[in-house]
Parts: structure tokens; C-alpha cells; sequence
């Protein structure tokens, strides 16, 4: 109920709340001033009556009874036109505060928008600046009180956000090439000292079969990390605009025989080509390899996959569901998260690296889409993708990954 009234009420600004105040304190202060004006003209009637008694009091030797009788008529002509006018007083005095009430409220409306005419201004350019463009900066115009202040604490905090950003980039442009050399190097002393003419011992052929698989897997984590990175620092180079339904099936085909290996069984879906997304070709190519991925390694054996693509109104669809065991709802919703795996309870395999799904959330968010994760009611998971269509003037230029 609460939820419905907030809805329906209008926000609570601050603006609306300074005007409130200017009219609470108007309203306070007129009827305080009002109060005090009607009990001066009460205190000046009572003394005027009282002086009419008096004057009826003294003696008079002749006429008195005449006297005392115009003197009383008098005193009630006077009392009666104190009250009329006190009346009057007061309740022209209540129409005027009342009109004064509703011009304080449209001056303080309009004076607090003035007053917080800066802080909008420093809302509207923050919203506008994020990680592609710290560079701007607020450069707030005015004296120097405390809305420069402000503007200049987020300035500098702009300024501190950029530097981060930008060593964050460096990291990413080098660590490839500084991290990928030493693995290579490992990998090709592991095949020269397995290639030896001499006989090489079973044991140290093992070895060296176990730290390809390591070195390889090492090499994976590494590669996961360097995309994972790239989607959340919006590096969308080599924009093209893509089929999905075109990436899904040469996913699909690519691992074939991963899929005949495991005996699962795939029904793919598809509907119009109309699923044209635009951005970059690597990562989304990436993002559908994952789903594929974590569909084939976290799946049993004679299992099943279900790959469905389409368009809904602005959006492509990529929805990929597994069968198995019921899930904990809960688990599953954290499954984005780097590093969260279910376990290998679910599936018998302890495939991937936990960063997956991490990945396909960061690629399908850079892209200005969007990753849901739902445990299928009847066992299995769901993973649903949905990716703004392309523009179409795009679709002219599109074509498929060569």
C-alpha cells in the first residue's frame, strides 16, 4: 500500500521542500503579526468603554439623568463601531494573509529553483559523464561558497576516477603481451624436453602432458580475465553489426564433436533473421561462445540443450536451456558473479573457470543489454540474453564474422 501511494504522490524534492518552508514560515509569522493587531484593537476598545464609564460616573448637577442617558448611547456607539471595525480588521486581515500565503508560495517556488539552479546543473553534466568521458569536468562559474565547493570536490574526485581508469587500461593493453610470454616460454620448454632423442621416462612424459593441460588452462584464465576487463571498461573496438542467430549456429557448429562426445541432444530454434545486433565483433562472438560453452561442460552426459533466438520488439533474444537437477534459486542468481560455480555436484565435470557467465553479463551490459539467470522449475537452468536490435540503417552494411 505504502509502494502505491509513493507512486502516486509526487516526489519529494528539495525544492518543494524549501518552498514549503518559505510558506510554513509566512504563514507563522502573518498570523503571530495578526494576533498581536487584533489584541491591540480588543485592549483599545475595552480602554474606550472604560473611559465612557467613568465620564457617566461623575456628577453632574443638572440634567443628570439626561446626560447619563446620551452618555450611555455613546458608549454603545462606540463599542459597536470598535467591533465592526475589528471585525473587519480581522478578517480583511485573514483574506489578505491568505493571498500572501499563495504569493509566498509561488516567490519561494521560484526562488528555490534559482537557488538550486547550480546543483541541477552539476546533476545533469555528472549523469552525462561516465567512463568514456572523465574527461569533462563540471568547471562550476560563481563565488566561491559552497556549491563551488561541491563542484570542485567532484571535479577532483572526476580527476582521481580518470587516472584509475586510464592505469586500469594500461593494465589491459599490456598484461597480454607481459603475462601470455612467460606461458609460452614454459610451454615450449616442455615440448624441448619431451622432444629429446634419448628415451624421456613415462613419468616426465605425464608431467609434461599435466602442465600443457595446466599451462593451458592458466592460459584460458588468463584470456577470461583480458575480455572480462575489456567489457567492463566499454572497449568495444571492431564494431560490426552481427546476426545473432548467425553466431549461435557457428558456435553451435564449431563444437560439434564436444557435443557428440557427451551425447546431448540439441534443439536450436530460430526464427525471422531479423536478431542484427551492433557492437563489438570479438566480445559478442565471445558472449555467445560462453553460453554455448557452459551449456556443453555444466550438462550430464545423453543430456539435452535447447537454443532459441528471435526478435521482440527492440530487442534479440538469445535464451539457452539445460536440463538436470533442480537448482537453488538463489545459487543461480549469483552464478554472474566471478568465480561462483555451482560445483561439480550438478554436472560431474569441474569445467570452466567460473568466469563464464561473469563475462556474457559484462559483454551483454557493455552493450547496453542485459543477462538473466533462472533455475527451470522442472530441473536445469536458464540463461536468457537480450541485445538492443542494430539501427537499420546499420543492417545495409552487415554482414557475418569471416
Amino acid at each position: 500500500m505504502r509502494r502505491v501511494l509513493a507512486t502516486m504522490l509526487p516526489r519529494r524534492t528539495v525544492r518543494m521542500r524549501l518552498t514549503a518552508l518559505y510558506g510554513a514560515l509566512f504563514v507563522v509569522s502573518g498570523a503571530l503579526l495578526l494576533a498581536i493587531t487584533s489584541g491591540v484593537a480588543v485592549s483599545s476598545s475595552r480602554v474606550s468603554v472604560r473611559s465612557a464609564n467613568q465620564a457617566v460616573a461623575s456628577p453632574l448637577a443638572q440634567d443628570q439623568a439626561r446626560i447619563e442617558r446620551l452618555q450611555n448611547e455613546l458608549a454603545n456607539a462606540e463599542a459597536q463601531l470598535h467591533s465592526g471595525l475589528s471585525h473587519g480588521l480581522l478578517l480583511g486581515s485573514v483574506i489578505a494573509l491568505g493571498i500572501m500565503t499563495v504569493v509566498s508560495l509561488v516567490v519561494g517556488w521560484i526562488v528555490a529553483g534559482r537557488v538550486l539552479r547550480p546543483l541541477r546543473r552539476m546533476t545533469t553534466a555528472t549523469r552525462r559523464i561516465s567512463a568514456d568521458s572523465l574527461h569533462e569536468r563540471l568547471a562550476m562559474p560563481g563565488p566561491g561558497d559552497e556549491l563551488k565547493d561541491l563542484a570542485d570536490t567532484i571535479d577532483g574526485l572526476l580527476e582521481r576516477l580518470e587516472g584509475a581508469f586510464a592505469a586500469q587500461r594500461r593494465f589491459v593493453a599490456n598484461a597480454s603481451h607481459e603475462l601470455r610470454t612467460p606461458l609460452a616460454t614454459m610451454r615450449a620448454s616442455v615440448d624441448v624436453a619431451v622432444a629429446k632423442p634419448e628415451p624421456v621416462p613415462p613419468q616426465t612424459i605425464a608431467l609434461a602432458n599435466r602442465l600443457r593441460g595446466e599451462l593451458d588452462r592458466v592460459d584460458g584464465l588468463l584470456d577470461g580475465f583480458l575480455a572480462l576487463a575489456r567489457a567492463h571498461h566499454g572497449d568495444l573496438s571492431g564494431q560490426a553489426t552481427l546476426s545473432l542467430e548467425y553466431l549461435t549456429a557457428a558456435a553451435l557448429a564449431v563444437r560439434a564433436d564436444a557435443i557428440a562426445a557427451r551425447h546431448l541432444t540439441v534443439h536450436h530454434v530460430t526464427g525471422a533473421d531479423g536478431t542484427w545486433v551492433t557492437g563489438s565483433q570479438a566480445l559478442l562472438c565471445r558472449m555467445v561462445d560462453n553460453v554455448v560453452d557452459n551449456a556443453i561442460g555444466h550438462n550430464r552426459d545423453d543430456g539435452w540443450i535447447s537454443v532459441t533466438t528471435g526478435a521482440d520488439g527492440c530487442l534479440a533474444h538469445l535464451v539457452v536451456e539445460t536440463g538436470g537437477d533442480v537448482l537453488d534459486a538463489d545459487q543461480v542468481s549469483q552464478l554472474a558473479q566471478p568465480f561462483r560455480r555451482l560445483g561439480a555436484d550438478r554436472t560431474g565435470s569441474d569445467h570452466g573457470s567460473g568466469l563464464g557467465l561473469s563475462i556474457v553479463e559484462a559483454i551483454a551490459e557493455a552493450h547496453g543489454g542485459t543477462l538473466e539467470l533462472h533455475a527451470r522449475p522442472e530441473g536445469g537452468l536458464r540463461v536468457g540474453i537480450a541485445l538492443p536490435l542494430a539501427p537499420a540503417g546499420r543492417l545495409a552494411g552487415a554482414g557475418v564474422p569471416g
